[in-house]
C-alpha cells in the first residue's frame, strides 16, 4: 500500500498554489471565477474521475483525482476569501462526520454486514438533522434538484421505498414497465408531443426502479452499453475505410452486416 503520510504537506502546497492564483500577483482567469463560474468544471471533472475509474486507468485516475481535489480547495479559497469558511472547516468537517457516522469502529455499536451499516448511517445522520433542527419539509426534499436526472431518479426511488412505497418483487415492475409501454406507444401513434415527453419519462422511471430491484447501476449499465455502441460503430468504420467506403456511401443493410461481425467478434 502507498504510504499516505506524506499526503499532507501535499495537500497544504496545493492549497498555497491555490492561494497564490487567486491573489493580486496570481493569474487573471482563477481570480475571476466564482461560486457559479466553476460548477461546469466541477461537474466536468466528477465524470473524468468516473471515464478513469470505467477504463481502469489507475495512472489516469490519480491525475483525475488531482483535478478532481482541486475543486475543492478552489471553494474553500473563495469560501475564505469572503470570510465564509476555510478549507480546514471543509475537512474537520467531514472528518467529525465519518467518526460520527461510523460508530461501529470508532464507538461502541456493532456491525455485521453492510444492512448493519446502512441503517447506522442512516440513523446518525437523521440525528444530526434533528440536532441541526432542519425542517421537515418531506422525504424527498434531501435529494437535490441539480443531480443528473438519472441519479436523481435512483434517490427518489431509493427513499420512496424506504419509507415502504414500492412494488413487492421485480415481476411486478416489469408488469408496470409493459404498462408504460403501451402507455408510450399510444402518445407516439397519437403525436402528442407533451404527453410523449411525459409518457418517455414514466417508462425511464420505471427502468431506473427495475436496475434498483436487480441490483444494477442504471449509470454504469449505460455507460458499458455506450462504450459497446462505440466498440462497434467504431468497428464499422473501419471496416469500410479498408475496402474504401465511408458511412455515407454505404447503406443500413450493409452497416447492420458489420454490426453483427462486430457483435460475433467481441463474444466470448
Amino acid at each position: 500500500m502507498k504510504n499516505a503520510t506524506a499526503a499532507g504537506p501535499k495537500f497544504q502546497q496545493l492549497v498555497e498554489i491555490m492561494q497564490r492564483l487567486r491573489g493580486p500577483d496570481g493569474c487573471p482567469w482563477d481570480r475571476e471565477q466564482t461560486f457559479d463560474s466553476i460548477k461546469p468544471y466541477t461537474l466536468e471533472e466528477t465524470y473524468e474521475v468516473i471515464d478513469a475509474i470505467d477504463r481502469r486507468d489507475y495512472p489516469g485516475l490519480a491525475e483525475e483525482l488531482g483535478d478532481f481535489m482541486l475543486q475543492a480547495v478552489f471553494y474553500a479559497q473563495m469560501a475564505a476569501e469572503e470570510d465564509l469558511f476555510g478549507i480546514g472547516d471543509a475537512l474537520d468537517a467531514i472528518n467529525e462526520k465519518l467518526i460520527r457516522r461510523h460508530p461501529h469502529v470508532f464507538g461502541e455499536q456493532s456491525a455485521e454486514n453492510a444492512g448493519d451499516v446502512l441503517r447506522i448511517w442512516g440513523e446518525a445522520k437523521a440525528a444530526e438533522k434533528k440536532d441541526r433542527g432542519a425542517a421537515k419539509d418531506g422525504l424527498l426534499a434531501g435529494v437535490p434538484r441539480a443531480l443528473p436526472a438519472l441519479v436523481e431518479a435512483q434517490q427518489i426511488a431509493s427513499r420512496a421505498a424506504g419509507a415502504g412505497f414500492d412494488w413487492e418483487n421485480p415481476e411486478q415492475v416489469i408488469e408496470k414497465l409493459h404498462e408504460e409501454l403501451a402507455e408510450f406507444d399510444e402518445a407516439r401513434r397519437n403525436a402528442v408531443q407533451p404527453e410523449l415527453e411525459d409518457e418517455l419519462g414514466d417508462l425511464l422511471f420505471v427502468l431506473v426502479n427495475l436496475a434498483r430491484f436487480v441490483k444494477v447501476d442504471p449509470e454504469q449499465a449505460l455507460r458499458k452499453t455506450n462504450a459497446k455502441f462505440r466498440k462497434r460503430f467504431g468497428y464499422i468504420e473501419r471496416k469500410l475505410g479498408e475496402i474504401g467506403k465511408t458511412l455515407a456511401q454505404s447503406n443500413i443493410e450493409e452497416m447492420e452486416a458489420l454490426w453483427q461481425e462486430a457483435k460475433q467478434a467481441a463474444a466470448p
